[in-house]
């Protein structure tokens, strides 16, 4: 593949990303827009979020595998048509049930997508070394749809409409179907006959159900309860499912996910770390918002633009990062960003009350710089797999990312409920006693990522090679 060419299909890659990671973050400002004009009840304004989240992590790994399969050119092109036509869609409805509708769509067209992704990186950069700096700027990419998000919901839902944080995806998706179309080489065609049985039918079904299942069971364990029959059966569910999907890998020729990568160190070690990156940033950023608004008293707007230094620096590190990764080794880099971010995490915690955005502004920095130089971690996960498991490796770290992600908003939900009914004062007193609480568990557990990357994420020593017998030994 040219040299040009494919650093042009790398921003097609990288735009398709950044419509998934946007319509992840666009949504939340902009819902009591949406839940005013449509008349939405609070279920039906949950699901709005909800619908999403499950069908993309639930189908994650059957995307992963069908891009392995079929091609990943094809997968990446199907999944953004998907999506760019359920935008459409989403932001043109005009009740409940077709928005919830729409937006699970979508969430097929990023779990399609988001594997592929990756996937096609690894094809089109095969030197280590360029595919780090690929990643990292896809990572940057990514990284400023975070600061993008927040921010543009606001603005189109106070000014314009809230249909419009969707409909911006039409434009982006022409384009980037167009430039994919030019950049990236066709690949080659797959055999037919062998599809079904190299799809993994029971893989895949036992695998969805187990994600479907867990990740419902976290999205409406705190609303349903978690001791209710519900949340309890969901739980049920995705353990029955998950080890029948173990068992069957175990004993299928040519599994989805060979169970032996897991006794990898690189891939293992590099789908924890960035398993306690996404616990971090998803649950923090969650929750700093909520704080940003409800105690600082920012506008939605306000609040997504407060998040743009943050994610700016987050973008910087990720392309920085794989140059102090090539001097200082993958393990030290990673142990380094997770102890930054947890020593942010703390620096944050020490504010409650009388606070000003510039107190925390410095600590929203040094976050950034931890959060940036774990993106490109994404090439250890990948690299530790053979090129043509690319698709599911990929698949296994979105997989990782949402579920870990989905626990941090989750347990630091749980947490600052807890915490804060167990306290005394106003209600203002109680909550920043449970938010407090919830940063430093965080931060605890982010560090805890410290020493278990530098061990797992070692390099191994290089064996030497063989003495040479001579011949005449040998006879």
């Amino acid at each position: 593949m040219e040299k040009n060419r494919r650093w042009w299909a790398l921003v097609a890659v990288a735009l398709g990303t950044f419509m998934t990671y946007l319509d992840n973050n666009v949504v939340n400002v902009a819902l009591p827009s949406i839940q005013r004009e449509l008349g939405l009840t609070i279920s039906g304004l949950e699901w709005i979020t909800s619908a999403y989240i499950l069908v993309f992590a639930g189908l994650l790994l059957a995307g992963g595998r069908l891009g392995d399969v079929v091609g990943h050119r094809m997968v990446f092109l199907s999944g953004l048509g998907i999506f760019t036509v359920a935008s459409v869609a989403a932001g043109l409805a005009g009740s409940q049930e077709l928005l919830i509708g729409a937006r699970a769509a979508q969430g097929i067209g990023a779990a399609l997508l988001s594997p592929a992704a990756l996937a096609l990186i690894q094809e089109f950069f095969p030197d280590p070394k360029e595919r780090g700096t690929a990643i990292g700027i896809w990572g940057a990419v990514g990284a400023l749809a975070l600061a993008v998000g927040p921010l543009t919901g606001g603005v189109l839902a106070e000014h314009v409409s809230w249909g419009w944080i969707f409909l911006i995806n039409l434009p982006i998706g022409v384009a980037t179907f167009a430039l994919s179309m030019i950049t990236m080489p066709r690949g080659q065609a797959t055999r037919q006959a062998n599809f079904f049985r190299r799809m993994d039918p029971i893989g895949l079904i036992t695998s969805s159900v187990a994600l479907f299942a867990l990740t419902y069971g976290l999205i409406e364990g705190d609303a349903k309860g978690w001791t209710s029959g519900l949340i309890l059966g969901s739980f049920a569910v995705a353990a029955v499912a998950a080890t029948a999907f173990v068992v069957q890998q175990s004993r299928t020729e040519d599994s989805m996910v060979n169970l032996a990568f897991f006794r990898l160190r690189m891939f293992t070690g590099g789908l924890l770390a960035m398993g306690l990156w996404a616990f971090g940033v998803f649950g923090i950023y969650f929750y700093m918002a909520i704080y940003l608004q409800n105690v600082l008293g920012f506008s939605p707007t306000e609040a997504g633009a407060g998040f743009v230094p943050l994610a700016l620096i987050t973008a910087v590190g990720a392309v920085l990062a794989p140059r102090f990764e090539a001097r200082f080794g993958v393990a030290r880099v990673t142990a380094f960003g997770l102890l930054v971010m947890g020593a942010s995490i703390l620096g944050i915690a020490q504010y409650g009350e009388g606070t000003h955005y510039l107190d925390l502004l410095p600590w929203f920095a040094l976050y950034g710089v931890g959060g940036g130089l774990l993106i490109p971690l994404s090439n250890v996960v990948l690299g530790a797999l053979p090129s043509e498991r690319a698709g599911i490796a990929s698949g296994m770290l979105n997989v990782s990312r949402e579920v870990f992600g989905l626990l941090g908003v989750t347990v630091l939900g749980a947490i600052l409920s807890n915490r804060a009914g167990a306290s005394t004062g106003t209600e203002l007193h109680r909550y920043l006693v449970g938010y407090q609480t919830a940063l430093v568990v965080a931060s605890i557990l982010i560090l805890v990522g410290v020493p278990l990357s530098l061990w797992m994420l070692r390099k191994a020593k290089p064996v030497g090679p063989e003495p040479v017998v001579p011949v005449l030994e040998m006879v």
